[in-house]
């Protein structure tokens, strides 16, 4: 049996995403000790596994328990997958990787580099499949909707939409140490749903999709670490609670 503690240095998670997922029934401990502690077995470690890996791949904390919790979910099928998943995302990696070095090698005169090559990496195919994967997600049509709603936007107007939103996170991090239930932090995410209209206007289990997976996405995560090394635990918690006062 594992406590909290030792999962959490074992899984490099903190103690306090443990306890979020145990609150939303995703991770329960095996058993709770005579002491009040959380005792987790090895059953719970390879739950969290799979918790970890959908994560990776930007499922949303309701998606992963509806997965795990399926009558026929299989372990093994599901690793399968996590890895033709995984190779996907790597070859886009080495992809993009490749086009970089080019493109310097290029602007250094080592290497010719046709204009096509340039954005070889960012071709009509590729976009098409992130494409489908958004729309995977959510409505296929809500998607292409906010696309066609942000081309709209002329320059200065997706600069100041930019702004805004940034500076609702930074306000986010300043509200912090107050807690994800304070009522500043409350008020922060109310101004970021609101923000959300510029793009599209999502119910409340979409805006907790959306917070889960601004948390869990690479790209997203990174700019989340690059601001406030707490931040991407933090938001997704603090819009949990605040989609749970508004439901």
């Amino acid at each position: 049996m594992y406590t909290v503690k030792e999962l959490s240095t074992l899984a490099g998670v903190s103690a306090r995403t443990l306890h979020y997922y145990d609150q939303i029934g995703l991770l329960k401990p095996a058993e709770i000790a005579a002491n009040g502690y959380r005792q987790y077995d090895d059953a719970a470690l390879l739950r969290l596994q799979q918790i970890l890996f959908y994560r990776e791949l930007d499922f949303s904390l309701k998606e992963i328990r509806s997965l795990l919790d399926a009558p026929d979910f299989d372990q093994i099928k599901a690793l399968e997958s996590h890895w033709d998943a995984l190779r996907a995302r790597m070859a886009r990696t080495e992809n993009l990787i490749s086009t970089v070095e080019d493109t310097i090698k290029h602007l250094k005169g080592e290497k010719e580099m046709s204009k096509k090559a340039l954005f070889k990496a960012f071709g009509d195919e590729e976009q098409e499949k992130y494409a489908k994967e958004a729309e995977s997600k959510y409505d296929p049509e809500t998607v292409r909707a906010s696309n066609r709603k942000w081309k709209g936007y002329s320059a200065e107007k997706k600069q100041a939409i930019m702004d805004e939103g940034n500076q609702v996170y930074t306000d986010m991090i300043a509200a912090m140490s107050k807690g994800a239930d304070s009522p500043e932090v409350q008020a922060i995410v109310g101004r970021w749903r609101k923000h959300m209209d510029y793009f599209w206007t999502p119910n409340l289990d979409q805006l907790l999709g959306l917070a889960t997976m601004y948390g869990q996405s690479l790209d997203f995560k990174a700019n989340f670490d690059k601001m406030h090394p707490d931040l991407a635990d933090f938001f997704p918690e603090a819009v949990a609670s605040y989609v749970a006062n508004h439901s």
